[in-house]
């Protein structure tokens, strides 16, 4: 069957262990811009309705993010 390569144990375990190194390094580096920021994000954003600080980080999440698909696809 040509079709079903991707169906294999291997290549299954294969994705599952890629995306969570890849949730593990996006976690890992939203930590540290938090810790970076010289105030708490979770409160600037939600409390007190920061929407600029807000696009700021989904910007840096979403390069964070392409930079490890990049990374996990070679």
């Amino acid at each position: 069957m040509v079709g079903l390569e991707w169906l294999k144990p291997a290549a299954v375990f294969g994705s599952i262990l890629y995306a969570l190194i890849g949730v593990l390094v996006f976690w890992i580096s939203f930590v540290i811009i938090d810790k970076l920021t010289p105030y708490n994000l979770w409160s600037e954003i939600v409390e007190k309705k920061n929407v600029a600080l807000a696009i700021v980080i989904a910007a840096k999440a979403i390069a964070i993010g392409l930079i490890v698909s990049a990374a996990v696809q070679g």
